[in-house]
């Protein structure tokens, strides 16, 4: 595998793509007892499916699919498992994934790429600021690729914004990798605290869990506000345990580059359609040199777009733009389509906000609901009114909002039991 391939004309990479799609779909027919299955099911010889547009022949498998049959996914014995990792289920339980030697191998490329794409280099010192253990992908990933890249690592972990500012004035990284909106609470510490961040060695970070750009790739009001504060370029990536792959914006902001040597992508509409580049629509992925377990025609249940015209940075690969929100999330208020990650965005507006979290759930005459508890900071004038009336301009759309003390929240959102913040819980399900 190699970074030249992402340099290549349209059609090298459709060829490329091709012959490494043809290699999964006969591996998988002949090692996945689910897929194997599958096929035979649908009268399908994989030997048939040839060029990208032929995928259209095949069915497609959901995260439902992945959790009923989780064992019938996996491709080689358990002997050959070297790392084992999770992810949240649709029915309660976490889906289990596997990755042999080849697939850590894969992984480390994945990320390698991605901080090559950064604009990471060789040398460079990072600071990881998410779990590397618990079964979580992301934290390993992170490390085996700045590994392959040699570059320093300070594994720190989540939270803690003391101990991430000493390490930060003591190791002097170059980069950090971490969600968003944890770096508002670093410099809140850090002002509070006489730290002078703004002279630290940070010139970029890395941006998990939280989207940076809005549909049409401008700034969110959360990047706008790390922006306002702190003098560091800001890189959202996106990507999921299933994929076992990422997309990383380079320094031009414009969507995730996608690597082509390790998935195929499609956009599909409500009725299973390829939608026009540009337009929204879920992001349904093949995953390509995956030996555990690979996954064909996966619906991710993402609302995200894809941005085809030639970037500025000279790679010739398409881009992902954020996601826009989970399929499964998408709520109907009072008319007006609604996903998750505005509402977020919306309420980033406010400084004097502590934590909140957003509650959806069917009403009597089984129409969504929302209500959002809001926390506000011990020395902030609580105004609720002044948060429906954002939401009015901004969504069209007014939910109930409700004050809360921060000790609830905080019991809600960094439940000991989750490796992520909880701030939305939907009930519809």
């Amino acid at each position: 595998m190699s970074v030249q391939n992402h340099y290549l004309p349209a059609n090298s990479i459709q060829e490329l793509q091709e012959a490494k799609l043809q290699e999964q779909l006969l591996f998988v027919a002949k090692n996945s007892p689910f897929y194997s299955r599958l096929f035979a099911a649908h009268g399908i010889d994989v030997s048939t499916i040839k060029i990208l547009q032929d995928l259209q022949k095949l069915p497609t498998t959901s995260k439902n699919d992945i959790q009923t049959y989780n064992d019938d996914f996996f491709c080689v014995p358990q002997h050959e498992i070297r790392d084992y990792a999770t992810t949240s289920g649709t029915l309660g339980s976490p889906v289990t994934f596997g990755l042999t030697d080849t697939d850590l191998d894969r992984l480390a490329f994945n990320e390698m790429t991605s901080f090559q794409i950064a604009g990471v280099q060789p040398g460079d010192v990072v600071q990881l600021m998410t779990t590397i253990d618990r079964r979580f992908m992301a934290g390993l990933a992170y490390f085996l690729g700045l590994r392959e890249l040699k570059c320093g690592v300070i594994r720190i972990g989540s939270g803690i914004p003391q101990m991430q500012w000493d390490s930060i004035f003591k190791y002097k990284p170059k980069f950090l990798i971490g969600v968003p909106s944890f770096l508002l609470k670093m410099i809140d510490f850090a002002e509070k605290n006489n730290i002078p961040y703004q002279e630290s060695s940070v010139q970029a970070v890395v941006c998990i869990g939280e989207a940076l750009r809005t549909a049409d790739l401008q700034p969110t009001i959360l990047a706008q506000k790390i922006a306002e504060k702190w003098n560091v370029k800001l890189h959202s990536t996106y990507a999921s345990t299933e994929m076992g792959a990422a997309f990383t914006e380079c320094d031009h902001f414009m969507g995730g580059h996608v690597i082509p040597e390790l998935i195929i992508t499609e956009i599909l509409d409500e009725n299973d359609q390829v939608v026009p580049d540009g337009e929204s629509g879920e992001l349904v992925v093949t995953t390509l040199g995956v030996q555990g377990i690979p996954l064909v025609r996966f619906k991710t249940g993402d609302v995200v777009r894809k941005h085809a015209e030639v970037c500025k940075c000279g790679r010739t690969t398409y881009r992902i733009g954020p996601v826009e929100g989970r399929k499964q999330q998408m709520v109907k208020y009072k008319g007006t389509t609604l996903y998750p990650p505005a509402m977020h965005d919306a309420l980033a507006y406010f400084d004097n906000i502590e934590h909140h979290v957003i509650e959806i759930w069917h009403n009597e005459l089984g129409t969504d609901e929302i209500v959002i508890k809001i926390a506000f900071k011990a020395d902030a004038e609580a105004d609720v009114d002044a948060i429906k009336d954002h939401f009015r301009a901004k969504l069209r759309v007014t939910p109930k909002v409700e004050v809360a003390t921060a000790e609830a929240l905080q019991k809600i959102i960094f439940n000991p039991l989750s490796r992520k913040p909880i701030v939305l819980i939907d009930k519809r399900a």
